[in-house]
């Protein structure tokens, strides 16, 4: 949208356009599923440790990495000074310099400082509150164990390259594209790409919920039957409402390949910001 505009007022990773910059609060249905056990069963059923006991009750009830959390108050930080402080036009202008737009790369236009940070600054702006917050979820869901497991440093460095795969796929396809791309799914979609190289495997019992186990080979993770629906889905899915089927209400496309540039970052990239070695394979001969 450099240099004039193409009729569309922008699209987010999500598919959310820029023309409100407020999304009425959406309530997430909860099932908690209760379990009645006979006495006799109890009386078989194994009772944990005391230890046990008493990291089970200091264990809180949001175990998430500070990264994470650091992230999230960085995007909702953004958001909120934008609705806040910045009127329509001043938050357009902002869009225009931060996010990414593909246009910008193709000629015609000055590379400056904002055509340099864009690819990286695009992740943490979104379209909405509803963009955010479900972008924010997400995060929360498939970040932290990620984070926990490499660390702050590399899961900082994971973010930046996955943002960067998701704009790369995206840029390849879309090169002459004035429209501003923004939102974290790219880098989220990346974390999600690394879960199932995990086959989604998670230690809950240190207390620290990380991704646990060595990480998948690619002929491993399509063995998994698990992890193949997942993806089957995933995939599905982005294309689906991509092509804007069952998105009521959405007035951009979603930017699925964007998605699908950054999963495929996270997920063959992976083990260059694992921290946790392989472990050797075990012998299968007799001692």
């Amino acid at each position: 949208m450099s240099r004039g505009s193409t009729g569309r007022p922008g699209e987010t990773l999500d598919g959310f356009s820029f023309a409100g910059r407020s999304g009425s609060a959406r309530h997430v249905p909860t099932i908690f599923d209760s379990a009645q056990m006979s006495e006799t069963d109890a009386e078989r059923e194994p009772q944990p440790s005391e230890p046990y006991k008493e990291a089970r009750a200091r264990e809180p009830m949001f175990n998430l990495s500070s990264v994470v959390v650091a992230m999230i108050a960085l995007c909702c930080g953004i958001h909120l000074f934008r609705f806040l402080f910045l009127d329509e036009d001043q938050d357009l202008g902002l869009i225009l310099r931060f996010a990414f737009i593909p246009l910008r790369y193709s000629g015609g236009y000055v590379i400056d400082i904002y055509a340099i940070v864009s690819p990286l600054t695009y992740s943490l702006l979104h379209g909405s509150a509803i963009h955010l917050a479900v972008n924010m979820i997400w995060l929360a869901a498939f970040g932290s164990p990620l984070a926990l497991r490499i660390g702050t440093l590399r899961f900082l460095l994971f973010w930046v390259v996955t943002a960067l795969g998701a704009v790369a796929l995206h840029y390849v396809l879309h090169s002459t594209d004035a429209s501003p791309l923004v939102g974290a799914s790219g880098s989220i979609s990346g974390m999600m790409g690394a879960a199932a190289r995990f086959a989604f495997r998670i230690d809950r019992g240190s207390g620290t919920p990380a991704f646990a186990g060595r990480i998948l080979d690619i002929g491993e993770v399509f063995r998994s039957r698990q992890v193949v629906i997942f993806l089957a889905v995933w995939m599905v899915v982005n294309i689906v409402t991509g092509i804007g089927v069952g998105v009521p209400g959405v007035a951009n496309p979603i930017a699925w390949e964007a998605h699908i540039g950054g999963f495929l970052a996270g997920f063959f990239l992976l083990r260059l910001f694992d921290r946790v070695p392989d472990p050797p394979l075990e012998s299968s001969g007799e001692a």
